[in-house]
């Protein structure tokens, strides 16, 4: 694989953590800037948002750029978000700089994305994926936990202030790494035509089943602490272990998928996908139990990044007509998910299903996923000969 890849990845590490990393953040920012936990948590639905509105937005505008430029540009502005995050004392200041970095974020993922596909021969595209993914799940098992730790030994500026650090070798890399100006071509394809190819039912499918996965991924992981501390019976030093499970667990998935999903991701989904919503069935049911619950924690991990990477690789193979915007498309889905998920999960939370009901409600979403997976089987069965 291409040394580019990773440092690509070890961007998506950095903007993985910032994305994850409030969890363990709120407390410690509500008192530093006086606002209460609930109007804190606007810092995570902002990031969302605008995740989900710049994947499309940001890779629309920078279709006619180079894609070094396009990447160096988007990781000098997500740096200099969190350079004002951590100088700033005012609340609406730092939920705006949580928007300027989401869509810093999702521009960068889009771009790099197509840059991943293109950067390798083809049938190991979704291998190349699975490397720059692994930045993501690389985040939650040591960029959150130790965020988390720096926040607390620092302060939560401290967090803010490292992760404007660490892109700064990505950016280098970015510049003396080979990363390609536009490659195969001269100039950027007709936006229309592009985006017509969101008329296409085989694309739609793929980016809602991602949608779906992912919506449960992050419904389930949002809430995590409080079933670890509750149910589980664990005192708090125990949430980041279950952390580092997950992400220990994703990290596996997402490689091990990332081998198989450009030749077998129909057998992936087939055999991981009824695996994931078990599992989350499994984890609600027995997460009185404290052994059962870690080992289920990082089995999630594991199948939910599998499954989910795959699915993010068929959107890409089913955008192929539209070349430079097809990361975003499978941004967006990811992010769709990503946004709904902890919604759907804080609403079982609040009504009474206690901290076992984000877990019931990942589980009936990846069953609707399968469920409409068997619909739209002709789209998977390709994606096992292409």
């Amino acid at each position: 694989m291409p040394f580019a890849l990773y440092l690509l990845a070890l961007a998506v590490f950095a903007m993985g953590t910032s994305e994850f990393m409030l969890a363990g953040l709120v407390p410690d920012i509500a008192a530093d800037l006086g606002v209460d936990l609930g109007a804190t948590g606007l810092l995570t639905s902002a990031f969302a948002i605008g995740m989900v509105v710049g994947a499309p937005l940001m890779a629309g505008l920078a279709r006619n750029w180079p894609i070094r430029s396009s990447l160096l540009g988007f990781l000098l502005l997500f740096l200099a978000a969190h350079i004002a995050g951590a100088v700033t004392g005012s609340f609406p200041v730092l939920v705006a700089t949580r928007v300027v970095a989401a869509v810093a974020n999702a521009g960068f993922l889009a771009v790099a994305l197509t840059a991943a596909a293109a950067l390798v021969p083809a049938g190991r595209q979704g291998r190349a994926l699975a490397i720059l993914l692994g930045g993501t799940a690389l985040a939650t098992v040591a960029g959150v936990p130790g965020g988390a730790l720096l926040g607390t030994m620092l302060g939560w500026r401290a967090t803010f202030w490292a992760l404007a650090l660490l892109c700064l070798p990505a950016a280098a890399g970015v510049v003396l790494a080979g990363i390609p100006g536009r490659p195969g071509q001269t100039a950027a394809p007709d936006l229309r035509r592009e985006l017509a190819q969101l008329r296409r039912p085989r694309l739609l499918a793929v980016m809602l089943l991602g949608a779906l996965v992912n919506a449960a991924t992050f419904g389930s992981f949002t809430f995590l602490a409080p079933l670890v501390t509750g149910t589980g019976g664990f005192g708090a030093f125990w949430v980041p272990v279950a952390l580092v499970l997950f992400g220990a667990g994703s990290f596996a998935g997402v490689t091990v998928a990332g081998r198989l999903s450009d030749e077998y991701a129909a057998v992936v989904i087939a055999v991981g996908g009824p695996l994931l919503c078990g599992g989350w069935f499994a984890l609600a049911l027995t997460a009185d139990r404290p052994v059962a619950l870690l080992v289920l924690v990082c089995v999630l991990g594991a199948l939910s990044f599998g499954v989910g990477s795959t699915l993010i690789a068929r959107v890409l193979h089913e955008a192929a007509g539209a070349p430079t915007m097809a990361g975003s498309y499978a941004t967006a889905a990811l992010n769709v998910g990503a946004a709904a998920g902890p919604a759907m999960a804080g609403l079982a939370l609040g009504a009474g299903w206690g901290d076992r009901g984000p877990m019931w409600v990942s589980g009936v979403l990846v069953g609707v996923a399968l469920l409409l997976a068997l619909r739209f089987r002709a789209i998977l069965t390709a994606a096992a000969t292409r």
